[in-house]
């Protein structure tokens, strides 16, 4: 598996750095951001090292696609009703701030403080 020693995300799933984990399986880990912009704000996040979507391809199709189905999955557990938000954002301009491809998910009752 390919991974950054710089990279905090790696160092989260590597468990050097310590998280609140919302679910985990061979590909992915999912942890709640420590700077939530809403009451339920999750980070999906694959072991693999991947800078950003902008680094993804054809191959990377079924890792993508499990991402974003299990959005739903997780802010169904985690008592999200009433809608959620997914947000991927890619390379500087797009606001992107840790270079480790992350899917935010976030919910729960509105108005949120940011977002």
């Amino acid at each position: 598996m390919s991974t950054d020693s710089n990279c905090i995300f790696c160092k989260i799933v590597a468990g050097a750095i310590p998280s609140k984990k919302a679910y985990e399986d061979a590909e992915l880990l999912v942890f709640h951001d420590i700077n939530p912009w809403a009451p339920v704000h999750v980070l999906i996040v694959p072991k693999r090292h991947i800078a950003s979507l902008a680094d993804t391809g054809v191959a990377d199709e079924a890792l993508l696609g499990r991402m974003l189905a299990l959005a739903p999955r997780l802010m169904q557990q985690l008592g999200v009703a009433n809608g959620f938000r997914v947000v991927v954002n890619t390379g500087r301009d797009g606001g992107q701030e840790v270079d480790h491809l992350h899917v935010h998910v976030m919910g729960g009752p509105r108005p949120w403080t940011r977002g």
